[in-house]
């Protein structure tokens, strides 16, 4: 069935990560009872209200907001991953290590210091402030690490890691120097979500949409682009125009991920790869198989962090660092081998 059917064992996986992820909490709420909670919102059914009050205010107000914003998270960073390995035909390109996500949470903390995040005008601008750290970020490091017309991946991972170091270092500083909270601070660079309840959701909804809809487009244009500039123009692709388009789209899908969810690292990294392993690497398919799966990972991920040190909650990113740095390691194993070999 995983072999045969991936769109169904991806689509099943994330809806059982999204159900399981509302369930879990200080206090354990069974499936059945949420999916009943959950169709009694729906319009035109009925159903006789037999759960407790305290069980629908903590799914619909905390658990369900919360559990959507991690998906649509996971599957922003994992799908824009996959648009930037293609588009650098680089196995390492992910938001994280080439500073694209470091650049896109300078944005959204400096448009916070500016506008105050608790005003609606500003938490609607986070946002499109964390879009413009991310493109300028992505510019910088593509224009640092190109030689000769390629992207090598030394120089790649090179240039991010310090564009990426630099923007964390002006981050910390802003939010050292202004009345945001340091636990608020440390959580967002460290990967968690400094707003809770819809409001986030319903500021990144639209953005997401826009970005991971015309990355789903993009499939065909990173597939050309495989094999090499040259043949790809030969074969009637406008190599400027396209970058251009993937460049904007995937920064713009990573910046409504950092802004509202923090740094969070290696998603982009570990789902593209382990996609490209089980179905291959046509990005008609990966692209839109990275979204289900990504939401996936960072759900179970999340999940986890509930749990290693409850009744606390570990930011994600800490945990997907602490399984993203291993298989960092391992790839940039099979890199040097091929490499060599």
């Amino acid at each position: 069935m995983i072999r045969r059917h991936p769109y169904l064992f991806n689509t099943l996986l994330l809806l059982g990560a999204l159900l399981f992820s509302i369930a879990l909490g200080a206090v354990w709420i069974p499936p059945q009872t949420i999916l009943r909670i959950l169709a009694g919102q729906l319009p035109f059914v009925h159903l006789l209200a037999d759960w407790s009050t305290a069980h629908e205010a903590i799914i619909l107000s905390l658990r369900l907001p919360h559990t959507l914003l991690v998906a649509l998270t996971g599957a922003a960073l994992a799908s824009s991953g996959a648009a930037y390995q293609g588009l650098f035909r680089n196995p390492l390109a992910d938001p994280y290590l080439i500073g694209v996500a470091s650049g896109a949470g300078l944005g959204a903390v400096l448009m916070m210091t500016l506008n105050g995040i608790s005003g609606q005008l500003g938490l609607y601008l986070i946002p499109i402030g964390a879009f413009t750290g991310a493109i300028l970020t992505v510019l910088l490091v593509y224009n640092l690490a190109r030689v000769n017309g390629m992207v090598p991946l030394t120089t790649l991972i090179l240039a991010g890691v310090a564009v990426g170091a630099f923007a964390s270092a002006l981050t910390s500083t802003l939010m050292l120097g202004t009345d945001l909270q340091i636990h608020r601070a440390i959580t967002f660079l460290l990967g968690g979500s400094p707003i809770a309840g819809w409001q986030p959701v319903l500021a990144v909804l639209p953005y997401m949409l826009v970005g991971m809809g015309l990355l789903t487009f993009s499939g065909h244009i990173l597939n050309v682009l495989q094999f090499g500039e040259e043949e790809a123009q030969q074969m009637g692709l406008d190599i400027r125009r396209a970058k251009i388009f993937v460049i904007i789209v995937a920064s713009l899908t990573t910046a409504v991920a950092v802004a509202f969810s923090g740094v969070i690292g290696f998603v982009g990294l570990i789902v593209p790869h382990i996609l490209r392993i089980l179905w291959g690497a046509d990005y008609k398919r990966l692209l839109p198989l990275s979204m289900l799966a990504g939401g996936s990972l960072l759900l179970f991920s999340d999940m986890l962090a509930r749990i290693l040190i409850a009744p606390s909650t570990l930011p994600v990113g800490i945990v997907t660092a602490l399984a993203g740095a291993p298989f960092f390691l391992w790839i940039l194993r099979r890199a040097k081998r091929e490499v060599f070999w």
